[in-house]
């Protein structure tokens, strides 16, 4: 994990080192302080040497000046290192996002997966900042004044380093609770995130069940544990750093002490003791630097904990080295003996099914909730592997193809419609990103969508709001529609695309799902029945594979399990 970590200075290397020779000289210059302090009351003060005191003076003060500017190179160009880094982190973080498979989606919390790239990061970017810097300060002043001070009186020095010691043992043992009180807040900051994305998202239907007390219970239980979980935080950030407040005030009573008897003893001048109290700061600064940002580097570490975790994540759909790149798809589809279950459950949804579909043949698979149907679509686009069995695509299994090309041969209209914030044009872009404007146009004229547009006073360039709130549920599935119409895949599966829609906009719809079907295979999943009627081909789905296949008055004259269906279906309209 630390190599992941360190991995993300090498293309800021100039920014990183500029910070580290800023940092050297800063300290540096703290160091030459107390000498010329020790200097100027020993020698030139008894000398009446007041020239030199002049010269010393004007020296700090130009040295000064130059702390001034690597302060600031230090402030500036060390944050802006940790900004870059925190940004290379998020691509990175998002790109893995994008390559994992549903079954990950499936397991994770949008609200979660949210502060993973926002807060975390940034706490991780605010660490890969201060943490070599502090450290690197610290161990320049510690080393340093140290060698200084042993210069002086070794007993003395000797004395104030076993304290010292006994302060690094203190926060070496109360550092393995603070990370894990961290850890644990990180946990809880994710559960709070999710819980507030959730009850945004449904916002509207909390309001129309008039649940919002319900809600506001819900947030009050996350938000009291976030609240516990941050308070045992504190709790341990407050005895680490009280803790090492007091080794550090003994430090300081044990050299008034011992330094003032050694004085009366003439073993030690009064300059070289306050010479010492100058060090002895100079000494503790770094230390409580260190202790006062613990917490920032606790928060950091547990944050790419975090990143990390995800980082070493396989997707479990992925492309083989020597995967089939096709550049026309016929459209052939056959399910060999395919056992499939999903793994949050491990109930198998499909058994040993078969089925084979010729290239532009519409299909239609209907049967009850839960035998499968929707499985199956998911399973030709390769969103899941079948456990058993195999999936073949023109007479290749899909596992074989490189996955964004056969996905890229697919086309998906969902029931539940996807809409994105942006225009509707950037909506329907969606299908393909390099079309042209006119390419967009002519596929909302066939998705019948166009006119709507135009009559809207910014036409293509109506933004459609969040989730596309300001479109209505048939115009949002028409913009789907001629998204599929820009993509023009070969292989077209419509998953239960009008369930939700009434029954003057499913037609009007239905019209144009017919038009985007012609010349391609098409998977028709549907609870509908009326709206499968002119498929070549109806499987009829039940808990134990396929009961019925036939065209839709074969199956009505079978008088099966399809013609009750229907009927049931008709019964429903009336």
């Amino acid at each position: 994990m630390f190599k992941k970590f360190v991995s993300y200075y090498r293309p800021h290397l100039g920014l990183f080192i500029i910070d580290m020779i800023s940092a050297l000289f800063l300290s540096l210059i703290d160091l030459v302080f107390p000498i010329a302090t020790n200097r100027i009351l020993k020698v030139y003060i008894p000398d009446g040497n007041f020239r030199m005191i002049y010269i010393f003076c004007i020296t700090m003060l130009g040295l000064y000046i130059i702390r001034f500017i690597l302060s600031y190179i230090i402030g500036y160009y060390g944050h802006l290192m940790g900004i870059r880094i925190e940004t290379d982190m998020r691509k990175d973080l998002f790109k893995k996002f994008q390559t994992m498979d549903y079954q990950f989606f499936d397991d994770k919390k949008t609200g979660e997966l949210l502060t993973n790239l926002t807060s975390h990061l940034h706490d991780v970017s605010e660490m890969a900042h201060h943490a070599p810097e502090d450290l690197f300060i610290s161990t320049i002043m510690i080393i340093g004044s140290f060698i200084i001070l042993m210069q002086i009186n070794i007993l003395l020095t000797l004395i104030v380093f076993v304290i010292i010691l006994g302060m690094a043992a203190y926060s070496i043992s109360r550092r393995q609770k603070m990370t894990a009180s961290f850890r644990q807040n990180r946990l809880v900051q994710g559960e709070l995130a999710a819980e507030i994305e959730s009850s945004i998202v449904g916002i509207r239907l909390t309001k129309a069940y008039t649940n919002e007390e319900y809600e506001i219970k819900k947030f009050d239980k996350i938000n009291q544990q976030y609240s516990n979980s941050r308070r045992s935080v504190f709790k341990h950030i407050a005895l680490f750093g009280t803790g090492n407040d007091f080794f550090i005030n003994i430090a300081n009573l044990t050299l008034l002490l011992v330094g003032g008897l050694l004085v009366s003893q003439d073993k030690l001048a009064h300059p070289d003791l306050l010479t010492y109290f100058l060090y002895i700061n100079f000494l503790i600064k770094p230390i409580a630097r260190l202790t006062n940002s613990m917490e920032q580097l606790q928060q950091g570490f547990s944050g790419f904990e975090r990143f990390y975790k995800v980082m070493m994540i396989n997707p479990q759909i992925v492309s083989k080295e020597d995967a089939i790149v096709k550049e026309e798809f016929e459209g052939r589809i056959e399910f060999q003996n395919v056992t499939f279950q999903y793994e949050h459950d491990g109930t198998h949804v499909l058994n040993n099914f078969s089925l084979k579909i010729k290239p532009g043949e519409k299909i239609a698979i209907v049967g009850e909730t839960g035998v499968g149907k929707s499985t199956i679509s998911k399973l030709i686009p390769r969103f899941y592997d079948v456990e058993e069995g195999k999936i073949l695509v023109d007479g290749i299994d899909v596992r074989d193809y490189d996955v964004y090309n056969l996905r890229r041969a697919i086309g998906h209209v969902q029931q539940d419609v996807v809409i994105f914030w942006g225009t509707i044009k950037d909506n329907i872009l969606y299908g393909r990103p390099d079309a042209s404007f006119e390419e967009v146009v002519e596929a909302a004229k066939k998705a019948k969508i166009h006119d709507f547009i135009m009559s809207l006073e910014d036409g293509y360039d109506t933004l459609v709001g969040e989730r596309g709130v300001k479109l209505s549920g048939g115009q949002q599935q028409r913009i789907s529609i001629a998204r599929i119409f820009l993509k023009n895949p070969k292989i077209l599966i419509l998953d239960e695309a009008t369930s939700s829609l009434d029954n003057i906009t499913e037609k009007q719809i239905q019209e144009s799902l017919d038009e985007l079907a012609k010349g391609k295979t098409t998977i028709i999943i549907a609870h509908r029945l009326s709206t499968i009627k002119n498929a070549d081909r109806i499987v009829v789905l039940g808990r134990n594979g396929i009961i019925e296949i036939g065209n839709h008055q074969e199956l009505i004259n079978k008088q099966g399990y399809y013609r009750r269906l229907y009927e049931a279906s008709l019964d429903l309209t009336i």
